[in-house]
């Protein structure tokens, strides 16, 4: 009798853990679909583009290939007129590494106008690029552009902060490539829904305000 008891509740815990993770999952991609675009052509334009930072190099000095497809996909919006300014929001949290900066520079060697590159230093995570596109800069409508996957997740948090976003899908990596990141995605989705719904997280920093213009 003691030894099933310990099954059920095993069975329950891993019933439990299963589903806070399928859950979270299922509502964001559900809640989302409409509003990712993977074509320019397809996009409404907006004023402002947040381009969410990542590393430019892996750990082996490889291009990170995350980094090169969000760059590609930036320049492209901007240069068929679906953006006019670009926020860039990553780590800064050392001196030897500067995410927005490092987009900032490859950016400007694509063409883009440096006066047309705004730099947020405090996007430590995505809820925090989010919260300060809006409470720093002012943006209460933005086109996010990431990896689908990631801009899944960060339109879901504009939605709950009163952010109208939709998000521009840079290239995909192959599977074998990402898997790493696709898993850790899943449980950065069930942190999201605990972040906005138990505990109201809130962004590591806020700070004086930018205008965008």
């Amino acid at each position: 009798m003691f030894k099933k008891k310990i099954i059920l509740t095993i069975i329950i815990l891993l019933l439990i853990g299963i589903s806070s993770i399928l859950v979270p999952n299922f509502i964001i991609n559900q809640t989302t679909a409409e509003k990712l675009f993977s074509e320019v052509s397809d996009i409404p334009e907006n004023k402002v583009g947040l381009l969410l930072g990542t590393s430019k190099y892996l750990q082996n000095g490889n291009i990170n290939l995350y980094y090169q497809y969000r760059l590609e996909a930036t320049v492209s919006l901007y240069q068929n007129g679906k953006i006019d300014y670009i926020l860039i929001s990553g780590d800064n949290g050392q001196k030897s590494y500067n995410e927005p900066e490092t987009f900032k520079d490859d950016l400007i060697k694509s063409g883009i106008p440096a006066d047309k590159i705004y730099l947020d230093y405090a996007g430590f995570r995505t809820l925090d690029s989010i919260v300060r596109a809006k409470e720093i800069f002012g943006q209460n409508k933005i086109t996010i552009i990431s990896q689908k996957f990631h801009n899944e997740r960060a339109i879901y948090i504009s939605e709950n902060k009163d952010i109208e976003a939709v998000g521009f899908n840079a290239k995909d990596v192959t599977f074998r490539y990402g898997l790493k990141i696709q898993i850790r995605e899943l449980l950065a989705r069930t942190k999201m829904m605990i972040d906005l719904y138990v505990i109201n997280e809130q962004p590591k920093f806020l700070g004086d305000k930018i205008q965008i213009r």
